[in-house]
């Protein structure tokens, strides 16, 4: 009762509504154009996000506390020795691998053109400003981070190669290179696993082909080196001298290659990623919007018919266009309130245009049902009836998801800021469909009674005049209300006796009263097509079992993806292609990818380092690493001064300070260690320190620093020592894979809520079950044929399948709810009916989802390739479910269908109707006399 009761009462508002807004249909029809065009004013506030890793990192997470503690610690422009590429993140940076074509970059001609190209980037000055009186040129050494001397800092792989071209000069032996661990000429040992790559070694077990030398083998040749140039920004001035710098050095580069084919040249800066991650909104202007024009022409077509009176073209642009003044609309209430925008909203047209376009065609589906002799306030108001509380039902879903997903449960910064404006413009489409686009159709529907052609807004002249005219003007104007239409100002008479003995006809009066269009001239081809063809023949009893097989062959092949879902953790995945990102990417996983970055081992807390248990537990924990270490050298120092290495705490730090970092080759450790003072008189105390540790690495180097990072957390844990790891790429590797798939989880749960909720109020139960299965069917079919497509599971994918609940929702419950209002008759019958009425809008809707889709495939970005592979799975599974599984399902499985029947257990009698049609000088009026 409680359930009859709110359906009837929410009902009955949705009609008052419709006839409240035919009644004023200007004022629906104009407020959404004036809001729209006031605020899509207001782009002059346009922002673009400029922190990429606060978008696609996890907001909240163990790695970005501990880069906090690592900076505070060892701020990098306090270092004045060395610097490690991926150790921190240094803010600005220019950096270059260098390839070889043929040979070793290593051959003498290379090395030349490497050191030359290192003098012509240490000498490029950029002008600030670029004119006027207060212009000063800016070089690198104006911006480089200064050592002890106050020279700048370059990367160890840069003095090796000059000391071996000075030895080569003066016509001595070359000096040693080691990989990865070798020693300068200032007797200091250097990591250079991350300078040089592709190295054969001189080891005698290496194959044909060479291998990668082992810790300390001498290097026969290097396919690559990378160099790192880091730029110390202090201020809003010198960020801006920074910025022109890094354009410059891409520039430069560029100009230096065009010179020297022989070496291919791979450039990166801080603003790389940030660059060309934004550029996929930028290439994807054209073919959104040659999508969005197709997506219209479409529309157009699958809102027209043969008759020319009953056809509406121009509510399919109208369709469109109140999706595009819904999405300017949501568009200016962001700008207005100070949001950034970012590439991963190229899927916002897309969430509206689908939700919006089956909205727009289950309603213009329920014009075409309703009773032509009515007024057009009682068919707008039939239509709210029928179609708002269905609409109103998956548009509450669509919010749910999505407002849960942008809620601070969420981890993910992109997701979260994406589902906050997708659920914007979800609920201004909403209301620009019931404004805009109902007041729309009102206008058409008066077009329609005073007999006016759909598309050019005339009158339909008279039979007689037609005759007269051309063979193309008669088939541009047919209709079939010419053939009893009288004159447009002519009043209604009585029939003649012999029309209404023409006119009458004996109908059998079914249960399925409206159900079914018996009228063949209001048919559109493709309800034409479901009725005749398609209805009858995925509800054909040698059809159900392919049907059955088919969907088996689904779940098997979604099993199969689920079961290898791999995380995208790497942001140069959502790049656009062809970009300095993912050409500097591609160039360091072929050459550098022997070893990991550089690991910083922390240890933050004063510890007994003079005691021997503890040197043996970080010895223990540095094994099987290559490493520099601080710790080992002097250990390996004391042995060598026949010195204890366990000696009392003042000997051991005295010792360390005044004896050890004296040396010219251990100068460089002290930037790895912290030092407290204890007292007046007492030797301070080690407060910290840091180690350097490289793992040897295979293909699956992201996969191989997930599980390391792990390992040593779990290890710090139980340590007496008190210490931590960190990698700036640990910032999106620690904890992604939950927080990408908390806000699916949630959203899902949150759906199967309202569903069972819903359930108890609003639908019968097992519309409620049905849908839930379809949503949860749905889902795991997008996300396991995305893993057989290559598509990884990062921010992207995870708001498609976010999305993907609600747009199951739009299409498959409509059918289920038709389906379950349907009473007597048999189960196939409904389902030929339900696809009548609502497997035919889903189809236009699918139609033209896909013909928007189909241009952002052809653009060259991840991103857009991720976005368009699974917003398309999205729609194809959805279509399947809607058009063929759940047809064929519902004809055997609940809810059941029962004849109505008499008391004796015969069927229902069948009633003689009698109809009489008049004419009233307006149109055909089909009017029951006697039943």
């Amino acid at each position: 009762m409680l359930r009859r009761a709110l359906h009837a009462g929410l009902s009955g508002g949705f009609r008052a509504l419709g006839r409240f807004v035919a009644g004023q249909p200007v004022l629906f029809a104009s407020v959404p154009v004036l809001l729209a065009v006031l605020l899509g004013a207001s782009f002059s506030r346009y922002r673009v996000e400029e922190d990429v890793q606060s978008l696609l990192a996890p907001k909240h997470s163990l790695a970005k506390i501990e880069g906090n503690l690592v900076d505070s610690l060892f701020p990098i422009n306090h270092s004045k020795h060395a610097l490690y590429s991926d150790l921190q993140t240094p803010g600005r940076y220019g950096r270059v691998i260098v390839t070889a074509r043929r040979g070793s970059v290593l051959e003498p001609p290379h090395l030349d053109t490497v050191l030359k190209l290192h003098r012509l980037i240490y000498q490029m000055q950029v002008t600030v400003p670029p004119s006027g009186p207060n212009s000063f040129n800016y070089s690198f050494s104006h911006l480089c981070l200064p050592d002890d001397k106050n020279a700048c800092i370059v990367d160890d792989i840069i003095r090796a190669m000059e000391d071996i071209r000075s030895a080569r000069a003066a016509n001595r032996s070359a000096p040693v290179l080691r990989y990865p661990i070798t020693r300068l000429a200032d007797g200091r040992r250097a990591y250079v696993g991350h300078q040089l790559g592709g190295v054969h070694s001189w080891a005698p077990e290496a194959g044909p082909r060479g291998a990668r030398g082992s810790r300390g083998e001498g290097v026969r040749s290097a396919r690559a080196l990378q160099l790192t140039y880091y730029l110390q920004a202090r201020g809003g001035l010198m960020e801006g001298v920074a910025d022109q710098w890094e354009k410059a050095f891409c520039g430069r580069l560029r100009d230096f290659a065009a010179l020297h084919p022989q070496l291919g040249f791979y450039p990166a800066t801080s603003s790389s990623l940030r660059t060309d991650f934004q550029l996929s909104s930028v290439l994807a202007r054209r073919p959104l919007l040659a999508g969005l024009g197709l997506c219209g022409a479409l529309a157009v077509l699958c809102c027209s018919m043969r008759d020319c009176v009953r056809s509406k073209p121009w509510l399919g642009a109208l369709a469109l266009l109140s999706v595009t003044l819904a999405g300017l609309t949501a568009a200016g209430i962001l700008n207005l309130s100070g949001s950034t925008y970012n590439s991963t909203y190229l899927g916002i047209p897309f969430v509206m245009l689908g939700h919006g376009l089956f909205g727009a065609f289950e309603m213009l589906s329920s014009w075409r049902r309703t009773r032509e002799d009515q007024h057009v306030k009682e068919r707008v108001a039939s239509v709210f009836e029928d179609v708002m509380l269905r609409f109103s039902g998956s548009t509450a879903l669509h919010l749910l998801t999505l407002g849960l997903a942008a809620s601070p449960l969420t981890n993910m910064e992109a997701v979260r800021l994406f589902c906050r404006a997708a659920a914007l413009a979800v609920a201004v489409s909403y209301a620009y469909v019931l404004s805009f686009y109902s007041s729309c159709l009102v206008f058409t529907g008066y077009l329609e009674t005073g007999y006016r052609h759909g598309c050019f807004c005339r009158r339909v002249p008279k039979q007689e005049r037609l005759d007269s005219k051309p063979a193309w003007y008669r088939c541009l104007m047919y209709t079939r209300y010419q053939d009893e239409a009288q004159t447009a100002t002519g009043t209604p008479h009585a029939p003649r006796p012999a029309d209404l003995a023409h006119a009458r006809t004996y109908v059998a009066a079914e249960h399925l009263t409206g159900a079914a269009d018996s009228r063949p001239r209001d048919s559109h081809l493709l309800l034409g097509c479901v009725r005749r063809c398609y209805g009858d023949w995925i509800t054909n009893t040698y059809v159900k079992p392919f049907v059955v097989l088919l969907y088996l062959v689904y779940i098997s092949f979604g099993l199969m993806g689920f079961l290898q879902v791999a995380q995208g953790s790497d942001p140069s995945g959502l790049v656009a292609m062809d970009t300095a990102t993912v050409s500097y990417t591609r160039a360091q996983q072929r050459y550098f990818s022997s070893y990991s970055p550089v690991i910083g081992f922390y240890i933050y807390e004063s510890a007994p380092y003079w005691n021997a248990s503890v040197q043996r537990d970080l010895l223990e924990y540095a094994k099987g690493f290559q490493r520099i270490s601080w710790l080992e050298a002097y250990l390996a120092y004391l042995s060598e001064q026949n010195r204890s290495t366990s000696s009392p705490r003042d000997n051991f730090t005295r010792t360390l300070r005044q004896d050890f970092l004296r040396e010219p080759q251990f100068a460089h450790f002290a930037d790895d260690i912290i030092f407290a003072e204890r007292g007046p008189g007492e030797e301070p105390d080690v407060a910290a320190s840091r180690i350097f540790l490289v793992a040897k690495t295979t293909e699956n180097k992201r996969e191989e620093m997930s599980v390391l990072l792990d390992t040593l957390r779990r290890l710090s844990l139980t340590s007496r020592v008190r210490f931590l790891i960190f990698n700036p790429s640990f910032v999106y590797l620690d904890r992604y894979a939950a927080a990408v798939s908390s806000p699916l989880r949630h959203s899902l749960l949150a759906v199967l809520f309202l569903l069972g909720l819903s359930s108890l109020a609003v639908v019968e139960p097992l519309v409620s079950v049905w849908l839930g299965l379809t949503l949860l069917s749905v889902q795991f079919g997008v996300l396991g044929f995305m893993t057989l497509w290559g598509v990884e599971l990062d921010c992207v994918s995870v708001l498609c399948l976010i999305l993907a609940l609600g747009h199951a929702a739009d299409c498959s419950a409509p059918l289920l709810c038709g389906f379950a209002a349907g009473r007597g008759d048999s189960r196939t019958r409904w389902v030929r009916v339900a696809l009548e009425r609502h497997g035919v809008p889903s189809l236009q809707a699918f139609l033209c989802y896909g013909a928007a889709l189909a241009p952002v495939g052809s653009v060259r970005s991840n991103l857009t390739r991720t976005l368009f592979r699974c917003l398309a799975l999205t729609a194809g599974c959805s279509a399947l479910h809607a058009l063929a599984f759940l047809p064929t399902l519902l004809t055997f499985l609940p809810p059941s269908k029962s004849r109505a029947r008499r008391p004796d257990g015969g069927d229902a009698p069948r009633q003689e109707v009698e109809c009489v049609e008049m004419s009233d000088g307006t149109r055909v009026v089909d009017q029951i006399t006697t039943v």
